[in-house]
């Protein structure tokens, strides 16, 4: 599916196509536009919109073999951008993180979205809601939106996964759960890796702004994420660290109740071989039968026996719970 937004002075142009030519003959170079390629896997259209736009022909592979995430710091014909960015859907106690590329050059904005991101559906719609000069500002106005609600995703996110958490660490410091409740903390510490990946993408842009020759963000624009959007940025990494440490700790906690339940059963089994020894050995002797054993003829033997195996058992179990083995 391809969007295509055309910004006017006064109004947004939203233009909907399965095929890349109507799209692109919609395009008017003097406007400021955002497409947006929403589970777009045609190479061949790709493409054409590269070369329409004027970008390295390289630009089509980055895209479809996934690129190594963040910002591609060869900006001389566009700024590149791979983003992994953690979603608050979740599903057996893993974050999903949706895939893709954002291309800014002179006066559009593409993202090839793998899979659709709903934040960029919510800013296009409340694009259309109200009026935003982008003639005014520049698409690099609209760039920074785009980061400024990936941010608030996090937000969200991390307030998902701090109530996931709390539940987990019920069941882990009432020493209820088991392997189970340890694999759920370690799935989701696993698949929120993405998010330190996106961070570390936000701070590189934020670094590269500051150099000279840096044309793809205007000073206006650099100011905003200066002033808005790094104080933001330096809040959500600690929160996700801290996020990060308290499932470790939680599944620290956790492989040391296990670890303790495995020795309580260990112990118990113990304990029980241990009582059972001597029945064992006294069953093993009698059972010798040997020609001379006089307990053999005695009408009273066996009900002694059987009387001297259950003292025996019962002793033990008396003298393991006063020591509170059992």
């Amino acid at each position: 599916m391809l969007i295509l937004l055309t910004f006017h002075p006064n109004n947004l142009e939203l233009f909907t196509s399965r095929d890349v030519d109507p799209v692109l003959k919609k395009i008017d170079g003097s406007h400021n536009i955002w497409l947006r390629c929403i589970h777009f896997r045609d190479r061949t259209g790709t493409a054409k919109i590269i070369k329409h736009f004027g970008l390295n022909p390289s630009r089509v592979n980055m895209i479809f073999n996934h690129s190594p995430l963040g910002i591609d710091e060869d900006v001389e014909d566009c700024l590149f951008d791979s983003y992994e960015i953690l979603t608050p859907q979740i599903k057996n106690h893993e974050f999903e993180a949706a895939r893709g590329n954002i291309v800014v050059g002179n006066n559009f904005i593409i993202t090839f979205e793998i899979t659709e991101l709903k934040i960029l559906s919510i800013l296009a719609n409340n694009l259309q809601k109200r009026t935003l000069d982008i003639q005014k500002w520049g698409i690099d106005y609209l760039f920074y939106l785009i980061f400024k609600e990936v941010l608030n995703n996090y937000d969200t996110v991390f307030e998902s996964i701090s109530r996931k958490l709390d539940d987990l660490e019920d069941e882990v410091l009432e020493n209820s759960g088991d392997e189970s409740t340890y694999k759920k903390i370690a799935t989701m510490r696993q698949s929120t890796r993405s998010g330190r990946r996106n961070f570390q993408s936000i701070k590189l842009l934020m670094a590269i702004m500051d150099h000279e020759d840096f044309q793809w963000l205007t000073q206006p624009v650099k100011e905003l994420f200066n002033q808005e959007l790094v104080h933001h940025v330096d809040k959500l990494w600690q929160e996700y660290q801290a996020l990060r440490a308290w499932m470790s700790e939680l599944m620290e906690i956790q492989r040391d109740n296990i670890a303790s339940k495995t020795g309580e059963r260990i112990n118990r089994l113990t304990i029980l071989s241990t009582i059972f020894l001597p029945i064992t050995f006294m069953s093993g002797f009698y059972g010798m039968n040997f020609k001379y054993m006089p307990e053999l003829e005695q009408p009273w033997a066996y009900p002694v026996v059987i009387c001297v195996m259950a003292l025996i058992v019962i002793g033990s179990i008396v003298y393991a719970k006063k020591q509170r083995w059992l």
